[in-house]
């Protein structure tokens, strides 16, 4: 059974090989809330995981550690128990799903684990892992239904606690739920009077409903680009102790967590993988009761493949109004673009892309349709610039309805 002295003692345990990451103000990241970071995406293996599989594998006995250990993970996990395993002189074989980012991968590859791709997601990654534990004996090294890998997770929960006395709530990301068991344990313990919150991707709502249905169930399918938290299947010890120790759980979607990660870049000079920005998202789109409370969000890690980040900072600025795709039906005469970018120039947008289509076969034989690519202030100019080439005679149509 977890306790506080478990907990206690994983961080002593971790003294020398976890960073206490820092804990920063983030006063302008969203109006009216007193936001902090807690920036575990700059943990020694870019994220939080490396506590909690750091602890489990030390406190094997020299038999357990003899035979190696085996684990499944869509990344962060992987590299914590290869950095874990490695450094004490352990074996360690890791299943991750096929589709996880390339730089996971090579990661915890150059940590020193054998790495082998499961086709699917986390639970097919999981499947695999288990059958090749049962063959081979290593030690199963889970990512969050483990007791001594939630009290890992838990030296966090100190960490807030001795870098944030007064804080009154805490925002954390939920996958299978180690991670946020361990903080409420030990927040509630010692002050039960925080709040602690957990977020979870929209298209991967596992815990949440479990937590609001109160009863355990797994999801047939999971679609999120945070795949730190692309979980089917949540732990059964985790949703008992989060059932108990967490105070609500919210959703976020895909365009909130881009909007949250291109955020972090432009506000705090961090990167967050998508997972890890979650509970920025649930601050920024007001997602909880936290006006006025001194709120920590845990960003749990920042390793995000680099075309994906790319993507994500493109929907991120079309979510927060910064990017937009205008499409005009045009008669097909000279001075039309002309007068289209006059009003466009006018309004203080930038056009940053241009595509002129006489093909489509909706369009009248004399016309075309002229598509923008804009870059823009917020929502409100956008607006303005709809507006203005509308009074000036222009059509402006469904920019899906056009096949270019």
């Amino acid at each position: 059974m977890l306790t506080l002295d478990k907990i206690y003692h994983a961080a002593f345990v971790l003294k020398s090989v976890a960073r206490k990451t820092d804990l920063i103000a983030a006063p302008h990241l969203s109006e009216g809330k007193d936001l902090y970071l807690k920036t575990e995406n700059l943990q020694v293996t870019g994220s939080f995981k490396v506590r909690g599989a750091y602890y489990k594998i030390s406190q094997l006995t020299k038999e357990e550690a003899a035979k190696g250990v085996i684990a499944c993970s869509a990344g962060n996990h992987a590299q914590g128990v290869a950095l874990a395993a490695t450094s004490m002189g352990i074996k360690s074989v890791i299943c991750m799903p096929s589709g996880a980012p390339i730089m996971k991968v090579e990661n915890t590859k150059r940590l020193g684990a054998q790495v082998e791709l499961v086709p699917g997601a986390y639970d097919e990654a999981h499947d695999r892992a288990v059958e090749l534990q049962e063959e081979t004996g290593m030690t199963f090294i889970h990512p969050y239904d483990d007791e001594l890998v939630i009290a890992g997770q838990g030296s966090i929960g100190l960490e807030i606690l001795d870098q944030l006395p007064d804080v009154e709530a805490v925002i954390v990301p939920i996958g299978g739920g180690g991670l946020i068991s361990g903080v409420a344990f030990a927040i509630k313990s010692l002050r039960p009077d925080v709040k602690i919150y957990g977020v979870q991707a929209a298209g991967a709502a596992s815990m949440y409903k479990a937590f609001h249905d109160h009863k355990y169930e797994t999801l047939d399918a999971v679609h999120t680009f945070a795949d730190g938290i692309a979980v089917k299947t949540p732990g059964e010890t985790t949703y008992e102790m989060i059932s108990k120790y967490v105070d609500d759980i919210v959703t976020v979607s895909e365009d909130e967590i881009a909007t949250a990660i291109l955020t972090l870049i432009e506000k705090q000079k961090l990167i967050s993988e998508g997972a890890g920005a979650t509970p920025v998202a649930a601050a920024l789109f007001d997602k909880l009761p936290i006006e006025g409370k001194k709120t920590v969000c845990l960003v749990s890690g920042g390793n995000i493949d680099v075309n994906i980040l790319s993507r994500v900072i493109t929907r991120g600025q079309v979510t927060s109004g910064r990017r937009a795709d205008l499409v005009i039906a045009l008669a097909d005469r000279p001075g039309q673009l002309r007068d289209v970018s006059e009003i466009v120039s006018s309004c203080g947008a930038n056009v940053v892309g241009v595509q002129h289509n006489r093909s489509d076969g909706d369009m009248d034989i004399t016309g075309c349709y002229l598509r923008l690519e804009l870059e823009t202030r917020d929502a409100a100019q956008i607006a303005e610039i709809r507006t203005r080439l509308t009074e000036a005679g222009f059509n402006l149509i469904d920019k899906n309805a056009v096949h270019y």
